[in-house]
């Protein structure tokens, strides 16, 4: 009969059973490492640039590829983000594990450091929910300011972005007008949420 598992109620994608194998096989003072990156980074998604050169070292380092590396981490990732969105026990994270084939005091060690972590991940995961707010549209025009009383400002291309933010309790149009590099810092800081976005997904 089939292992049910806590963290999902289908079945876990065979490469998901295949990178717990290929996590075994890390010693435990490096699995205990990237237990620490994917901890860090549930703290603070935000700081995604962070975690990959963190990876891309410690593939250096350890002589790892680092393509591969990035597929396992995102697996084990998986699993304490999984644990915080359905209010998970550290025991029940300890049984999924063991499941997916992680042996047992790799799992005692991952799960032991969730527990440890599980306040400060928590109020993490509470903070985000109370703070996003969904764009559910988003308009844009390019331009080119013709006149102005400032001479330099002739010329200068601008973008004006209209965004439909759903708050909760409706939407609300939100109006923003960039200069060309203020739009490429905006679209650096999409692409850097976008990463996120991916390796929590």
């Amino acid at each position: 009969m089939a292992a049910t598992f806590h963290f999902t109620k289908d079945t876990p994608p065979d490469s998901m059973f295949s990178d717990f194998q290929t996590l075994n096989r890390f010693q435990d003072d490096l699995f205990s490492q990237l237990t620490q990156y994917a901890l860090e980074f549930l703290l603070e998604p935000s700081k995604s640039s962070r975690l990959m050169s963190q990876l891309e070292t410690f593939a250096a380092d350890n002589g790892v590829g680092a393509g591969g590396l990035k597929n396992v981490f995102k697996s084990l990732l998986a699993l304490p983000n999984a644990a915080l969105k359905k209010s998970l026990s550290p025991s029940q994270l300890y049984d999924d594990l063991v499941s997916l084939g992680l042996s047992e005091d790799k799992a005692k060690g991952l799960s032991d450091q969730f527990e440890a972590n599980l306040g400060a991940l928590s109020r993490g995961a509470l903070g985000q929910t109370l703070m996003v707010n969904q764009l559910v549209d988003i308009e844009w025009k390019f331009g080119v300011t013709a006149s102005s009383s400032e001479l330099d400002k002739v010329g200068n291309t601008f973008l004006q972005l209209k965004l439909v933010i759903n708050t909760g309790n409706g939407t609300k149009n939100v109006f923003l007008e960039l200069t060309l590099p203020q739009f490429y810092s905006f679209l650096h800081e999409m692409e850097k949420a976008k990463s996120s976005l991916e390796y929590l997904s």
